[in-house]
């Protein structure tokens, strides 16, 4: 979602505008010195901050006050009102403030004030470490770091990455880069020059082999070795890859990195047509951003319907009649059987032409380091409330963290951007001895076409679909429930909806 900056709109703030206006809680969005500026009123208090998240630049005036704060209605981020800072992922970076004079009855914004640092978390409950290892350079791994340099750590911090880049935004990777509607100056999470100027040991092509946990230090498949005081699990997950006779030709793909990435787009220059293994989430972004590149794109899966298991049965016919009507072409409750050069072989007989496959068929986590050193895992790392492992130095993050779950009462284990941001995090507060509990409410969304699916909870099973709205209509609300509880909200163009059913969840679980 490569959003271009909205000109400004509304009213001129720097003339002022009545405080009348603008009631308790309210927001009016205006603009000062050609900048897009939201105001919030909080009692006597008028906050007045920049008006578009730091994330994609989504439209904080469209998003939801909670205390003091203000929460971004396409993919949830949550920024402070009094200090600009980001709070919550998948916002890495602040929104600007600006200094607010009440006057005769009138609000006025005036200079634009410097950007506070981050203040300190309280004091925590042990001396922090002299050094911190991070195995892995995808989500959890990077906030992890970014985080240990804003919560002042000053000491160590190794980065170990397996992948040829440094961290990029892996959602667009499937959407707007791969459509060809995001330049690759979107892509990278941070300029190549952050890792140095922050004192952050990025090393790249790096592949961790073991972890000595008596002796704390991680095996690289140099022979060398990695000391640690903390380590970081967040080796993320890895897809499953085809194993049918063919699958090990140049024109079939996995999506997983930016080279990834980059070798589709390359092929997709050439090519008219293209298969895509899997109707899962990657599998038909996919699809979608084949489509706008122009391709004949068919799309192959076991499935009765598109993302039945997660979205259920109305949703998953929403999404295949969007595609369709975006020509792609589904073989639903089909398989490939194998790639003969340019030719894919079904299970039912049929045969497809293709130039180029992707295989989006899942992904599972990457968990044979913990395993091998004796953690305690199942189908994930086991962590803790705090995100420790069965061994108290050493902590996990993102796809391969399964963890006790505040609003299900249940151990879960879930593979969203958002979520391994925000458990990167936490586990760098509590690898500095903060103590903080993971307890975010998950939330993920997908990308097709222009309609977004913004989902917050988790639902692996259900017994209730509440619908609210008109599915085909792009505007519903969708209720998943066990034993008349909601686990799941699900909404297409229902932003505040989405943010309020997030708020809920929260607060439930706090009770």
């Amino acid at each position: 979602m490569a959003e271009a900056a909205a000109e400004p709109g509304g009213p001129d703030l720097v003339e002022g505008v009545a405080l009348a206006d603008l009631a308790d809680g309210g927001k009016l969005v205006g603009h000062a010195g050609g900048k897009p500026i939201l105001l919030v009123r909080r009692g006597n208090d008028v906050f007045a901050v920049g008006a578009q998240c730091t994330h994609y630049n989504g439209p904080l005036g469209d998003g939801l006050v909670v205390g003091d704060t203000v929460r971004c209605p396409w993919h949830h981020a949550c920024f402070d009102l009094r200090t600009g800072e980001a709070l919550r992922a998948p916002a890495l970076s602040p929104v600007a403030c600006w200094r607010v004079e009440q006057r005769d009855g009138k609000i006025f914004v005036r200079e634009k004030l410097a950007q506070p640092k981050p203040e300190l978390r309280g004091k925590p409950a042990v001396r922090a470490p002299d050094r911190i290892v991070i195995v892995g350079g995808g989500a959890a791994g990077f906030a992890a770091a970014e985080m240990l340099r804003q919560a002042h750590y000053q000491g160590s911090i190794v980065m170990l990455s397996d992948d040829d880049a440094p961290p990029v935004d892996r959602p667009n990777l499937s959407k707007d880069y791969l459509a060809g509607n995001a330049e690759e100056d979107w892509v990278p999470l941070r300029p190549d020059s952050f890792y140095a100027e922050n004192g952050i040991d990025l090393r790249l092509k790096t592949k961790v082999t073991g972890i000595d946990v008596q002796g704390r230090k991680v095996r690289l498949a140099d022979g060398s070795t990695v000391a640690y005081d903390r380590l970081l699990l967040a080796t993320g997950a890895e897809p499953v890859r085809l194993t049918i006779p063919g699958a090990d030709q140049p024109h079939v793909h996995t999506l997983r990195s930016l080279g990834d990435c980059k070798a589709i787009i390359d092929d997709a220059k050439t090519a008219r047509r293209a298969v895509v293994m899997g109707a899962s989430f990657i599998g038909l972004e996919v699809a979608a951003s084949l489509r706008a590149r122009g391709l004949e794109v068919h799309v192959v899966a076991p499935d009765k319907r598109p993302m039945e298991r997660v979205l259920g049965p109305q949703i998953g016919d929403f999404v295949r009649a969007l595609h369709e009507e975006h020509g792609v072409i589904f073989h639903l409750e089909d398989m490939a059987t194998a790639i003969d050069g340019k030719q894919v072989k079904l299970k039912s007989g049929a045969t497809l032409e293709v130039d180029l496959v992707v295989a989006g068929i899942g992904v599972r986590p990457r968990i044979a380091l913990a395993e091998a050193a004796g953690l305690s895992v199942d189908r994930g790392v086991t962590v803790n409330a705090y995100l420790q492992t069965s061994e108290p130095k050493i902590f996990a993050a993102g796809d391969i963290s399964r963890w006790p779950d505040p609003h299900l009462g249940e151990m879960i284990r879930v593979e969203h951007w958002v979520v391994a941001e925000r458990q990167g995090q936490i586990a760098a507060l509590n690898m500095l001895g903060y103590r903080e509990k993971f307890d975010a409410v998950p939330f993920f969304w997908s990308q097709h076409y222009d309609i977004p699916i913004n989902y917050v909870g988790h639902a692996e099973q259900w017994d209730e679909l509440d619908i609210e709205g008109d599915i085909p209509g792009n505007d519903c609300l969708v209720r998943f429930r066990r034993n008349g509880r909601t686990l799941a909200v699900v909404t297409i163009f229902r932003d505040v909806e989405s943010l309020e059913a997030e708020l809920a969840m929260e607060r439930e679980a706090a009770l």
